[in-house]
C-alpha cells in the first residue's frame, strides 16, 4: 500500500471529512440550506483531494509570490496535465465548482435528479482518481450507505436539462411571477456547462441574454449548444449505481457575439476574449522573444492554425490575431528543442 507523505495524509483526510459532511447533507431530511451544504463540501473535497495528490507527488501547492496556497482551477490544471487526472474527471469537478460559486455568491436552483445524478457521477470520478493516484477507495473510508441515494430512477442527462428547458419556458410565461426561479435554474445550467469545458463564466448579463432568447422561443440546442453535447453512462443501480458524463459526437459548436441581441447560446465571444487573451507582441513577451522571432517560431509550428492557441478577431474591418496560455506553452517547449538562431537564420526572406 502507497505510503503517504504528512500533507498528503492530511489533506486526504480533509477530503473524506469534507465528502462525509456532503453525504450527511444529501441524504438529510433538513431542505434549508441542503444544496449548498452539499455543493460547498463536495467542491472542497475534490480541492484537497487534488492537494493530496499533489502533495504526494512533492508538486509545491504554494504560490512564491503570495505565500498562500494554489486555488482549485490552478490544481484541477496541475492533475490533468501532469498527475492523470482525465477530462471527464475534471469536468464533473469543474461543474461541482462553478455551481458551488453559484449557489455560494448568489443563488441557484438545482432539482433533485440532477443533483443526484452530479453528485454520483463526482462520487465515481473521486473514487476512481482516489485509487488511482493514493491507492485507496471510498468503501476504505465510507459505508456504502452513507453515499446519497434517490428514491427516484436516474434519468438520462439530456432528457433531464431538456426537462429544466421546459421548465424554464413555463416559469417565464406571463402571469407565472416566477422570474426569480426561472433565472436561478438558468444559472445552473450555465454552471453544468463546465462539464465539457474549463471556460465558464457565468454573469447577470448572460443570464439575460438567455432569458431573451427563451422568450423568444428558441430551441436547447441553440441556447446552450455545449450542453447539448454531454451524454452519461450508466451502471449498476442504487448504492452501486456509477455515473460517467460523456461527450456525443454532433454538429460543431458556433461561437456567437456576446453582444449579438439575438445570440441565446451560452457559447459566448466573450469565453474566446478570455482565453485568446495574448496579442501578437505580449505573447512574444512571454515566451522572451522578439516579436519578429516570435513569429517566426509562431510559423514553423503553425500556432495561427491551431484553434486551441489562436482566434481571429473581427471588430468591423479590424482583424487582430490573439493566442491563448496554449500558445504560450507549446512555444515554450519548442524553444527547448530546437535551434532559435538557426530557424531564424533559415527564415522566408
Amino acid at each position: 500500500m502507497l505510503k503517504l507523505v504528512r500533507d498528503a495524509r492530511t489533506l486526504k483526510a480533509k477530503s473524506i471529512s469534507s465528502l462525509k459532511t456532503a453525504m450527511n447533507a444529501f441524504n438529510s431530511y433538513d431542505d434549508d440550506g441542503r444544496i449548498t451544504m452539499v455543493l460547498m463540501n463536495l467542491q472542497h473535497a475534490c480541492e484537497m483531494l487534488l492537494k493530496a495528490v499533489l502533495s504526494q507527488r512533492k508538486v509545491k501547492v504554494f504560490d512564491k509570490g503570495t505565500g498562500k496556497s494554489i486555488g482549485f482551477e490552478r490544481c484541477l490544471g496541475l492533475c490533468v496535465a501532469h498527475h492523470q487526472l482525465s477530462a471527464d474527471e475534471a469536468g464533473i469537478m469543474r461543474a461541482i465548482d462553478a455551481l458551488r460559486d453559484a449557489a455560494q455568491h448568489w443563488y441557484v436552483f438545482v432539482s433533485e435528479d440532477l443533483l443526484y445524478l452530479q453528485t454520483r457521477a463526482l462520487i465515481t470520478a473521486y473514487d476512481a482518481y482516489l485509487q488511482r493516484m493514493l491507492e485507496s477507495d471510498l468503501r476504505s473510508h465510507i459505508p456504502p450507505r452513507v453515499l446519497p441515494i434517490s428514491t427516484l430512477p436516474p434519468g438520462d442527462f439530456e432528457f433531464l436539462v431538456d426537462r429544466e428547458f421546459n421548465y424554464v419556458n413555463e416559469l417565464l410565461k406571463p402571469g407565472r411571477r416566477a422570474r426569480d426561479e426561472a433565472r436561478a435554474r438558468i444559472r445552473t445550467m450555465l454552471a453544468m456547462e463546465a462539464i465539457v469545458t474549463d471556460e465558464v463564466e457565468i454573469s447577470e448579463r448572460d443570464i439575460d441574454r438567455i432569458e431573451k432568447a427563451m422568450r423568444g422561443d428558441a430551441d436547447f440546442s441553440a441556447v446552450f449548444p455545449r450542453l447539448a453535447t454531454v451524454g452519461t453512462n450508466l451502471q449498476g443501480e442504487g448504492l452501486n449505481l456509477t455515473v460517467h458524463f460523456t461527450k456525443k459526437q454532433g454538429a460543431p459548436v458556433q461561437y456567437i457575439g456576446g453582444d449579438d441581441p439575438a445570440a441565446a447560446a451560452a457559447v459566448r465571444e466573450v469565453d474566446l476574449r478570455r482565453k485568446f487573451h495574448l496579442q501578437a507582441h505580449p505573447l512574444a513577451v512571454k515566451v522572451g522573444l522578439s516579436p519578429p522571432r516570435s513569429k517566426v517560431l509562431r510559423q514553423h509550428l503553425g500556432i495561427d492554425n491551431d484553434a486551441s492557441c489562436s482566434h481571429l478577431f473581427e471588430f468591423g474591418a479590424q482583424k487582430i490575431r490573439c493566442f491563448s496560455d496554449n500558445a504560450v506553452t507549446r512555444m515554450k517547449e519548442a524553444l527547448h528543442q530546437i535551434d532559435m538562431d538557426q530557424l531564424w537564420a533559415d527564415r522566408p526572406r
